[in-house]
């Protein structure tokens, strides 16, 4: 039984502890969930009954014909509720039922092929009980996550993921703290083992994060770029005086040279243009100081990797060339715009 501390006894995030009370308060909180997690790690290897059940569960999920179902009361519900998001984004499908609402009628959206993943730190949560008693009337497979194999949970599981017993970080040993962290990074375990075992690939992903930052990370740069008559292009025969107009008017920092057969050939930036500009603008031409080896990319690359190439050396590239499988320009894609719609 966890022993109260004593009426009146200063905690270590007392104000009267002093200024540096609050940082050592943070760093033993800390301290306690890395000892927790560090437990956990300790007992999923091969050789112990977590990494057993775990592998377990991983492969009753992949073959399971319905959907996850994941409930849980209290911290517990919390922790759950992300699991399931993990789940879901990831290419597991999975839903979240509120074991109050589950005796109250949402039992109905649970079908004969899903799985239960039910989340009780001591697996004696009297509120998942109409959940275990519809799951052995219609014999659904649950996988209890408690910190208590001998619990009501635990008994009444098909695969137990007993979490190892560690200490809260809370200093009276009460709010749900190590205990939780630890339910969620076996949750987040499960949902990257399912991901790899089903191949799982940034283009899977994409169809399920449409929006926001990370939606548009995932976008094709095909979607993305400036096509047409928006691209500066020119030839290697033209000259420096209608490079500069060019490049002027297209703003992008830079112009394509295209051959005959419209294949890019080379590439004029502000960078090379500058040190020609002691020269006779109206005679020199492009294909005398083009870059003759630009970095370009193809349609279907993730806007998240052209950021990479973009930024990747020593200096950045301003603006890149999007090629077609002839080689052709199809499109050029600018950093300032990436940046701009909050994608680098």
């Amino acid at each position: 039984m966890t022993e109260l501390p004593p009426s009146g006894s200063r905690t270590r995030n007392d104000p009267e502890n002093g200024p540096g009370s609050a940082l050592d308060s943070a760093c033993a909180t800390l301290s306690a969930e890395i000892t927790g997690l560090s437990a956990l790690h300790a007992v999923l290897g091969h050789s112990h009954a977590l990494g057993r059940a775990f592998i377990d569960a991983v492969t009753l999920i992949a073959s399971a014909k319905g959907r996850i179902v994941v409930s849980g009361i209290g911290k517990s519900g919390h922790i759950g509720r992300k699991i399931q998001a993990t789940f879901a984004s990831t290419g597991t499908p999975s839903f979240f039922v509120h074991p109050a609402e589950a005796a109250h009628g949402d039992l109905g959206m649970i079908d004969t092929d899903d799985v239960l993943l039910l989340l009780s730190q001591s697996g004696e949560t009297s509120e998942l009980a109409a959940l275990l008693e519809h799951a052995a009337l219609h014999a659904l497979p649950v996988i209890g996550m408690t910190s208590s194999q001998d619990s009501t949970l635990a008994r009444a599981s098909t695969i137990i993921l007993n979490l190892p017993h560690a200490r809260e970080a809370c200093p009276m040993g009460l709010a749900p703290t190590t205990s939780t962290i630890m339910q969620l990074a076996l949750g987040d375990a499960l949902a990257i083992a399912l991901l790899e075992r089903r191949g799982f690939t940034a283009t899977d992903f994409r169809a399920f994060h449409p929006g926001g930052k990370l939606g548009a990370l995932l976008k094709p740069v095909s979607r993305l770029m400036h096509d047409g008559d928006a691209m500066p292009l020119g030839t290697p025969d033209m000259t420096l005086s209608n490079v500069i107009i060019e490049m002027t008017r297209k703003a992008f920092g830079c112009i394509g040279i295209t051959d005959d057969a419209g294949t890019l050939v080379g590439l004029v930036s502000d960078g090379d243009l500058r040190p020609a500009l002691t020269r006779n603008l109206d005679t020199t031409t492009a294909g005398e100081i083009m870059n003759r080896n630009p970095i370009t990319t193809k349609g279907d690359v993730l806007a998240q990797e052209a950021i990479h190439l973009m930024t990747a050396r020593r200096k950045a590239i301003n603006s890149l060339f999007i090629l077609d499988e002839a080689g052709r320009p199809a499109g050029i894609v600018r950093l300032h715009d990436l940046l701009r719609m909050g994608i680098a």
